[in-house]
């Protein structure tokens, strides 16, 4: 007796755990998205120069939402900088012992 209770309580325990699907709606205008990332390489040495430009601006004159779309801009700039010097080979330390080790041992 005491069996069958154990297990019927267990069973309810799970079937209450277990979630029952959902029916999920369905949209009947599907949204497009359109990519504007461009993938024109950018010029380091310009991006730099504005960088310049922009840090040599007398700013005590500007208004407030000049300086604001000045500070958006540099932040800009820097974040394109930086897109486009990544691509190097990054080499852990362990890594580099286990390649000095290996050529050592091979030659």
């Amino acid at each position: 007796m005491k069996k069958s209770i154990l297990c019927v309580m267990t069973t309810l325990m799970l079937l209450s755990i277990i979630p029952t699907p959902l029916k999920a709606v369905v949209e009947s205008n599907p949204v497009t998205i359109v990519a504007t990332k461009t993938d024109d390489p950018v010029d380091p040495n310009t991006l730099l120069a504005r960088i310049y430009e922009i840090k040599a601006i007398d700013k005590s004159t500007l208004s407030k939402t000049e300086k604001k779309e000045l500070r958006k801009e540099l932040r800009q700039t820097k974040k394109q900088l930086k897109e486009a010097g990544h691509g190097g080979v990054y080499l852990s330390v362990g890594s580099a012992i286990i390649i000095i080790l290996l050529l050592i041992i091979l030659l």
